[in-house]
């Protein structure tokens, strides 16, 4: 396992500096969206739309990356590695409620109704790519190494959406102050943790592959998904109407401004996983993250 850790000590405050030994916990945050309009980027209500689809996608995946590693927890003999799981399942636990309000308090206040799709992802989560209790113990070790190459390869894009949520434009345009907290929190967090689950993975058992065909899945999956999703909050919007054609013309242009990824950044980070070089630390910044978790008015109020 390749230590999470850095080299250095820092200013917490500062994000060119290394930030030592990193820890991971997770923080009780809370965020107040009782003044966030739904189109929470000015002048850009799709690419608004788009960032909050995320919270459509990511309760029910999260809980899934929780069970699964409390699933292979017990499995674990070294206690560095199940020390950062147990920080890793943590976070993703609180994630998943964050996200949760987002849901049932924002959403829903602004007349999109999140029920259908979730009942999707439910069904995706909680049945498809749920534990395979009757097959033979063999067969669920190998599954089960199988879904932590799935979540390895699915954190691969949550650090690289981590990393934009770092530096992206959102603030240069006048976001909401708590929504644009919501999701940079996040991105922090997983820029924090992103080594963790391809340790996990490894440690299990790791094979180029097996990676792969991973990396494949997650891919075709997350396409899939985040495509449907944005087409259903696109199509729920009270306030604006969106044909397919305006729906990526508007993407390109959030892409052009900052406020989106760009789609050439996801196709070449994707293509940077198949090196054979490849590990998760050569996305983002660790010394950032830290420093904005530091700085993010949430985490510092779950300090408090």
């Amino acid at each position: 396992m390749t230590d999470l850790s850095t080299r250095v000590t820092h200013d917490p405050h500062d994000p060119h500096t290394d930030p030592g030994p990193v820890t991971l916990h997770a923080r009780d945050v809370a965020f107040d969206f009782d003044k966030t309009p739904l189109h929470w980027i000015p002048g850009h209500p799709m690419a608004s739309n788009v960032i909050s689809m995320l919270n459509l996608l990511l309760p029910e995946g999260e809980r899934w990356f929780v069970a699964t590693y409390n699933e292979a927890l017990p499995l674990v003999a070294d206690e560095e590695l199940a020390a950062t799981m147990r920080g890793f399942i943590g976070q993703e636990a609180m994630h998943a409620e964050a996200h949760d309000k987002v849901l049932w308090d924002f959403l829903d206040r602004h007349g999109l109704d999140p029920r259908p799709f979730q009942r999707q992802m439910q069904w995706l989560f909680r049945k498809v790519l749920s534990p395979k209790t009757s097959w033979t113990p063999d067969a669920q070790r190998k599954d089960l190494v199988e879904r932590l190459w799935l979540i390895a390869a699915i954190e691969h894009y949550t650090a690289i959406l981590g990393d934009f949520a770092l530096n992206n434009t959102w603030r240069a345009h006048g976001s909401d102050p708590a929504m644009t907290d919501l999701f940079t929190w996040h991105g922090a967090e997983e820029v924090e943790h992103r080594c963790v689950a391809h340790d996990v993975a490894a440690y299990f058992g790791d094979g180029y592959l097996r990676r792969g065909r991973a990396m494949f899945m997650a891919l075709s999956g997350l396409l899939l998904l985040i495509h449907r999703g944005s087409r259903f909050i696109a199509k729920s919007d009270p306030y604006q109407k969106y044909s397919y054609r305006r729906m990526w013309t508007e993407y390109a242009r959030g892409a052009r401004a900052g406020v989106l990824p760009t789609l050439r950044s996801i196709v070449f980070a994707t293509f940077s996983y198949f090196k054979p070089t490849f590990y998760p630390d050569q996305i983002g910044s660790t010394a950032q993250a830290v420093a904005y978790l530091a700085a993010s008015p949430a985490a510092r109020g779950a300090g408090r």
